[in-house]
Protein backbone atom coordinates (compact mmCIF):
# COMPACT_ATOMS: atom_id res chain seq x y z
CA UNK A 1 0.00 0.00 0.00
CA UNK A 2 1.20 3.36 -1.01
CA UNK A 3 1.99 6.51 1.84
CA UNK A 4 -0.33 8.59 -0.09
CA UNK A 5 -3.12 5.86 -0.37
CA UNK A 6 -2.70 5.01 3.24
CA UNK A 7 -3.16 8.94 4.07
CA UNK A 8 -6.29 9.04 2.02
CA UNK A 9 -8.20 6.23 3.70
CA UNK A 10 -6.38 7.22 7.46
CA UNK A 11 -7.85 10.65 5.89
CA UNK A 12 -11.52 9.08 5.75
CA UNK A 13 -11.58 6.56 8.57
CA UNK A 14 -10.80 9.99 10.41
CA UNK A 15 -13.87 11.54 8.80
CA UNK A 16 -11.99 14.11 7.07
CA UNK A 17 -14.36 13.42 4.24
CA UNK A 18 -17.98 15.38 3.99
CA UNK A 19 -20.93 13.02 5.72
CA UNK A 20 -21.64 11.96 1.85
CA UNK A 21 -18.73 9.93 1.75
CA UNK A 22 -19.36 7.86 4.85
CA UNK A 23 -22.64 7.46 4.29
CA UNK A 24 -22.64 4.23 2.59
CA UNK A 25 -23.89 6.02 -1.04
CA UNK A 26 -20.80 4.44 -2.70
CA UNK A 27 -21.15 1.16 -4.86
CA UNK A 28 -20.00 -2.08 -4.44
CA UNK A 29 -18.23 -1.56 -7.69
CA UNK A 30 -16.65 1.75 -6.42
CA UNK A 31 -15.32 -0.47 -2.90
CA UNK A 32 -14.00 -3.49 -5.23
CA UNK A 33 -12.09 -0.84 -7.27
CA UNK A 34 -11.14 1.51 -4.37
CA UNK A 35 -9.67 -2.42 -2.45
CA UNK A 36 -7.79 -3.11 -5.78
CA UNK A 37 -6.30 0.56 -5.81
CA UNK A 38 -2.66 0.74 -5.08
CA UNK A 39 -1.14 3.51 -6.70
CA UNK A 40 -2.77 6.93 -6.74
CA UNK A 41 -3.41 7.11 -10.17
CA UNK A 42 -5.83 3.62 -9.77
CA UNK A 43 -7.40 5.51 -7.03
CA UNK A 44 -8.03 8.53 -8.96
CA UNK A 45 -9.55 6.44 -12.01
CA UNK A 46 -11.84 5.01 -9.11
CA UNK A 47 -13.21 8.15 -7.94
CA UNK A 48 -13.74 8.96 -11.82
CA UNK A 49 -15.35 6.55 -12.92
CA UNK A 50 -17.56 6.86 -9.99
CA UNK A 51 -17.89 10.52 -10.11
CA UNK A 52 -19.38 9.67 -13.87
CA UNK A 53 -21.74 7.65 -12.51
CA UNK A 54 -23.16 9.41 -9.40
CA UNK A 55 -23.04 12.71 -11.54
CA UNK A 56 -25.70 10.91 -14.23
CA UNK A 57 -27.65 9.52 -11.23
CA UNK A 58 -27.73 13.42 -9.91
CA UNK A 59 -28.94 14.43 -13.54
CA UNK A 60 -31.83 11.62 -13.78
CA UNK A 61 -32.99 12.44 -10.27
CA UNK A 62 -32.76 16.55 -10.82
CA UNK A 63 -35.11 15.82 -14.35
CA UNK A 64 -37.59 13.69 -12.55
CA UNK A 65 -38.12 15.44 -10.14
CA UNK A 66 -38.36 18.59 -12.19
CA UNK A 67 -40.67 16.70 -14.23
CA UNK A 68 -43.20 16.69 -11.03
CA UNK A 69 -43.00 20.10 -9.98
CA UNK A 70 -44.86 23.35 -11.66
CA UNK A 71 -44.81 27.03 -11.61
CA UNK A 72 -42.76 28.37 -8.63
CA UNK A 73 -41.99 25.12 -7.09
CA UNK A 74 -39.44 24.47 -10.85
CA UNK A 75 -38.01 28.20 -10.47
CA UNK A 76 -37.11 27.24 -6.67
CA UNK A 77 -35.57 23.83 -7.15
CA UNK A 78 -33.80 25.34 -9.89
CA UNK A 79 -32.15 27.94 -8.14
CA UNK A 80 -31.48 25.59 -4.97
CA UNK A 81 -29.43 23.01 -7.40
CA UNK A 82 -27.71 26.32 -9.20
CA UNK A 83 -26.42 27.61 -5.44
CA UNK A 84 -25.91 24.16 -4.58
CA UNK A 85 -23.46 23.06 -7.51
CA UNK A 86 -21.56 26.39 -6.43
CA UNK A 87 -21.57 25.23 -2.67
CA UNK A 88 -20.02 21.85 -3.73
CA UNK A 89 -17.43 23.34 -5.74
CA UNK A 90 -16.74 25.41 -3.55
CA UNK A 91 -16.42 23.47 -0.64
CA UNK A 92 -14.75 20.24 -2.33
CA UNK A 93 -12.22 22.76 -3.62
CA UNK A 94 -11.45 23.70 -0.51
CA UNK A 95 -10.35 20.03 0.34
CA UNK A 96 -7.00 20.76 -2.25
CA UNK A 97 -5.02 22.00 0.20
CA UNK A 98 -1.80 23.22 -1.72
CA UNK A 99 0.36 21.83 0.79
CA UNK A 100 -1.85 18.82 1.34
CA UNK A 101 -0.16 17.18 -1.44
CA UNK A 102 -1.55 13.87 -3.86
CA UNK A 103 -3.85 13.12 -1.07
CA UNK A 104 -5.51 16.53 -0.84
CA UNK A 105 -6.48 16.11 -4.84
CA UNK A 106 -7.65 12.54 -4.00
CA UNK A 107 -9.57 14.25 -0.64
CA UNK A 108 -11.42 17.18 -3.20
CA UNK A 109 -11.86 14.35 -6.27
CA UNK A 110 -13.80 12.11 -3.16
CA UNK A 111 -15.47 15.12 -2.17
CA UNK A 112 -17.02 15.76 -5.36
CA UNK A 113 -17.89 12.43 -5.93
CA UNK A 114 -19.17 12.01 -2.66
CA UNK A 115 -21.27 15.31 -2.89
CA UNK A 116 -23.08 14.43 -6.30
CA UNK A 117 -24.30 11.02 -4.84
CA UNK A 118 -25.35 12.94 -1.41
CA UNK A 119 -27.23 15.06 -3.75
CA UNK A 120 -29.08 12.50 -5.69
CA UNK A 121 -29.74 10.71 -2.78
CA UNK A 122 -31.32 13.73 -1.74
CA UNK A 123 -33.14 15.08 -5.08
CA UNK A 124 -34.58 11.26 -5.53
CA UNK A 125 -35.97 10.99 -1.93
CA UNK A 126 -37.76 14.50 -2.55
CA UNK A 127 -39.40 12.93 -6.15
CA UNK A 128 -40.74 10.03 -4.27
CA UNK A 129 -42.59 12.10 -1.61
CA UNK A 130 -44.08 14.25 -4.12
Amino acid sequence: MTVMRTIFLLALAAGAMPAAAQDGTRSKQYQRCMDKAVSNPAIMECIAVQYDTEDKRLNVAYRALMARLQGERKQQLQDAQRLWLKYAEANCVFYHDPDGGTAAVLLAEECSMSARAARATELENLARVR
